[in-house]
């Protein structure tokens, strides 16, 4: 009899304790699989240490192979659940697509963040959930530091060293307190020409900083924040984004050149898909985080709407905490499922909060006992400590560090802005060209462009830190493996052919009409075109000149082996990859029918003939992707290519 098969998705909080505690209860007795976009678990309450410099990237990430030898890793991110068939789809990183069968299924997808309807906002905002965010906050603020102590204009500095935080959360209020010591740090260090120094303001609707916690704790963080240089402003909000500043709800216009959008998030979209009861975007599920109906399924995290038995008729909130205790009930009750162990409700009472606001100042209620002061930065990476899966060492490591020596105050570039959308269905995951965009989701155009404001499908329009498009003009419509755009380098393919017929506006100018193999264009740059011979004489007029008769790559000498073939015989152009057909073109000594244009060395690579078709999978140029000759599919090297 066969092992019952067990789907995961997602490994946040969640699906990673819920990955954990099934492998340790089954032991062998099933197959458990664990899909998500990256290998790593990731400790999101530590995040803002890593954009303030505290951390290394990999300190508060933890090994999902590593730490779960009896789960089955799969990369990829969900696009649609069949839950008749008993079926999972998904879009591997390199754009494979797969299907999972289980038995039981585990939604654990986490969250996105949330959007509100805020002009500019989606084209000039990052987010704060993903590891490449809180690398790109790192770079982008240390940029306009150095950038602000470069200039001599004061209304320049005033502007880059202005940095907007929305939302007065946990998150939030953490990033703009370790923000602040970090570019203090830095203009100590640096001080700027204008003598001024970095402003960091703290907005949101709310009437007070951390309104979810106790209010003692809301005026210990309000006090260290203002200590601090912070601006806090509640009652306040954004009420337009612009490249040059913001416009908040009282009127009032600030010039900044950093907007972080901490205002909150919401459950994953996948969850939307399957057509279940809902309660504000979350699935509804009983007491053991099963799905009413639907025996196979269960629900935990940020993607539950699970009821809160201490507080009847509320349900419990989209905390860490409560998702990693999810996760330890959920398995036991999947395991239950299974006839290993009993089923058990979820019932959890908080045990307090801890918010760490930098160096050893932090505000916590462990167990409601209201602390401030070190005593509280203490408790508070005790705890963190203690919840981490791993790395403990090295985190504790890097704390003493961070004590006794200054920081390293670099951008290494490494995440540009248009990889970090604010609107992204996978936060943790950094966009690159071509990288294929979750199937069913509703493709936008980039920012800027006219339509939904910041989404789109990754492989759309790069843009950099100043919002303008890069070089390498605009990608193909579609996937990296689509038709590729019309504005770019090389013109709009062929309607028909796979690979495209040469675009009328391209390098090499306008395809012969009559011919099959496509006469060279009379507009080609510099080049006079062959009448009737495919591969095309050089132009005598191109900058080299015309080559020598018998140097590589010239004219092929009138008597020798493979000379000029006979001027009225067709040519028919070779699918990329299907044999040559038998003929004088398989004759020793026949020339190659791809030449190079006159005067080009090996060197310098110059585009292969627009006959053959090209790479299906090439994805659009972008502004780190130096446009370069492609590789041809068919086996055979083309001339030129070392």
């Amino acid at each position: 009899m066969s092992r019952p098969r067990i789907v995961i998705v997602g490994a946040g909080f969640a699906g990673y304790r819920t990955a954990r505690t099934l492998s340790r209860l089954t032991r062998h007795q099933a197959d458990i699989t664990l899909l998500n976009p990256t290998d790593y678990f990731l400790y999101l309450p530590l995040l803002p240490q890593v954009a303030a410099g505290i951390l290394e990237p990999r300190r508060v990430t933890v090994s999902l192979s590593g730490s779960l030898p009896r789960v089955r890793l799969v990369l990829g991110e969900a696009d649609g659940i069949d839950l008749d068939a008993h079926t999972v789809r998904y879009t591997g990183p390199e754009g494979g697509e797969g299907t999972l069968p289980f038995d039981r299924l585990v939604l654990a997808a986490g969250s996105v963040n949330k959007l509100l309807p805020i002009p500019g906002v989606a084209e000039h905002a990052h987010g704060f959930r993903g590891l490449p965010e809180a690398l790109y906050l790192r770079d982008h603020v240390t940029r306009q530091v150095e950038l602000a102590a470069a200039t001599r204009d004061r209304e320049e500095c005033a502007a880059r060293c202005t940095f907007v935080v929305v939302g007065a959360g946990y998150t939030g209020t953490e990033v703009a307190a370790h923000g602040a010591m970090y570019t203090d740090a830095q203009v100590r260090r640096h001080p700027m020409r204008t003598g001024m120094r970095p402003r960091w303001m703290l907005l949101d609707v709310a009437p007070r900083v951390l309104p979810e916690m106790d209010e003692r704790l809301s005026r210990t963080a309000d006090r260290v924040l203002r200590q601090r240089g912070v601006d806090v402003r509640m009652g306040t909000s954004v009420k337009e984004a612009t490249h040059d500043g913001v416009v908040l709800t009282d009127g009032t216009t600030v010039d900044t050149r950093t907007l972080v959008w901490c205002v909150g998030v919401r459950p994953d979209p996948l969850v939307e898909s399957l057509g279940l009861p809902m309660e504000s975007g979350r699935l509804l599920v009983d007491p053991h985080l099963q799905v009413p109906g639907r025996p196979e399924l269960f629900a935990c995290g940020d993607v539950a709407a699970v009821p809160d038995l201490t507080r009847p008729g509320q349900f419990t909130p989209m905390t860490a905490q409560h998702a990693w205790r999810h996760g330890k009930v959920c398995a036991q009750n999947v395991a239950a499922s299974l006839g290993i162990g009993e089923r058990r409700p979820y019932r959890h009472r908080d045990l307090g909060f801890v918010v760490d606001l930098g160096g050893a100042k932090a505000a916590a209620n462990p167990l409601g006992l209201p602390m401030s002061g070190p005593a509280a930065g203490a408790v508070t990476r005790g705890y963190h400590l203690a919840a981490m899966p791993g790395n403990r060492v090295r985190v504790a490591a890097d704390w003493v560090l961070d004590a006794v020596l200054p920081r390293q105050a670099v951008q290494l570039g490494l995440v540009r802005s248009w990889s970090v959308p604010l609107e992204s269905a996978s936060p943790e995951v950094a966009r690159v060209p071509g990288r294929p965009e979750r199937r069913g989701e509703d493709e936008a155009p980039a920012a800027g462009s006219g339509g939904a404001p910041g989404g789109g499908a990754r492989g759309k329009v790069p843009e950099g830190p100043d919002g303008k498009q890069q070089p390498g003009g605009k990608p193909a419509r579609q996937q990296s493996d689509g038709e590729p755009g019309k504005d770019q380098p090389g013109g709009e393919p062929g309607k028909k052919q796979p690979g495209g017929e040469p675009g009328k506006k391209q390098a090499g100018g306008e395809p012969g009409k009559k011919q099959a193999g496509g006469e060279t264009g009379k507009k080609r740059q510099g080049a006079e075109p062959a009448k009737n011979q495919p591969g095309a004489e050089p132009a005598k007029n191109q900058p080299g000149g015309e080559p020598a008769r018998n140097q590589p790559g010239a004219e092929p000498a009138r008597n020798q082996p493979g000379a000029e073939p006979a001027k009225n015989q067709p040519r028919t152009p070779r699918a990329a990859g299907k044999p040559r057909p038998p003929g004088k073109a398989d004759r020793p000594g026949q020339a190659r029918k791809t030449t190079r244009a006159a005067g080009a060395s090996r060197s310098a690579r110059p585009p292969a003939d627009p006959g053959p078709e090209p790479p299906e999978n090439q994805p659009a140029p972008g502004p780190d992707i130096a446009p370069g000759p492609v590789k041809r599919t068919d086996g055979r090297t083309a001339e030129g290519d070392s």
